[in-house]
């Protein structure tokens, strides 16, 4: 095995991770998405500088959609808040995921705190890719770098989308919102090694077109639940059987 990728500080391994984001193909999924997103905006009647603000704050696009389509149609800010929360709650087992990666024996809980905002799929998918190879201290500010960069793509993009609002036909705006959810489905594909992977990702595929038909309420959180429990229970019984 090769030798952990080391940097000179952590302003070098910041700067490489951003490097890394930019030529990263889900800088190009970001981009199409925050130009559909950045379009739907406008439509809705909201500022530029409202987009830019909310993508750093929440930085989720399904959330920011559900943030557009709840404000502008005089929801109560307490349900606002409950919908925008209950859609980022898909992001926690991925913090959870992605902390042990980060933290090394002389991690400051503080220095966890950017990151675990940062947590979002690309920057997910992306970290455990590529951050078992670098050395643990320089983990966290490449891993800050990766997920400026692509927050930044987002907050471009959407002003773009947001200009181009007026010549962008409704079905491309909304494919291009697609192309998140499809990167991430790839991505997962490339990276399932084990059978527990597979079978979870294979199972969700099956059982979530299946909720949305009989139109069962919270469709995408029962999905995971009872694909990701039937994968756990198959690969329990595989290795009491092997």
């Amino acid at each position: 095995m090769s030798a952990p990728v080391a940097f000179s500080s952590p302003s070098a391994a910041f700067f490489a991770g951003a490097k890394t984001a930019v030529t990263s193909v889900f800088m190009l999924v970001l981009a199409g998405t925050y130009i559909g997103i950045g379009a739907l905006t406008h439509d809705f009647g909201l500022s530029s500088w409202w987009l830019a603000i909310s993508t750093v704050l929440v930085w989720a696009a399904p959330a920011q959609v559900i943030l557009i389509t709840t404000v502008t149609t005089g929801a109560a800010l307490f349900e606002i808040a409950l919908a925008v929360t209950l859609s980022a709650v898909r992001l926690f087992p991925m913090v959870v995921a992605l902390m042990p990666v980060l933290r090394g024996p002389t991690t400051r809980l503080r220095d966890l705190l950017l990151p675990t905002h940062f947590t979002a799929v690309s920057m997910w998918v992306e970290s455990l890719r590529l951050l078992p190879s670098i050395e643990h201290q320089w983990r966290i500010p490449f891993c800050n770098g990766m997920s400026a960069g692509y927050m930044a793509t987002a907050a471009v993009f959407g002003f773009v989308g947001f200009y181009l609002a007026a010549g962008l036909p409704p079905l491309l705006a909304g494919g291009l919102l697609f192309l998140t959810p499809m990167s991430f489905l790839m991505s997962t594909a490339r990276n399932a090694r084990m059978m527990l992977d597979k079978l979870g990702l294979v199972l969700g595929l099956l059982i979530g077109p299946l909720l949305t038909i009989l139109d069962v309420n919270l469709d995408l959180m029962w999905t995971g639940l009872i694909g990701g429990t039937l994968a756990y229970l198959v690969h329990r019984i595989r290795e009491a059987t092997t």
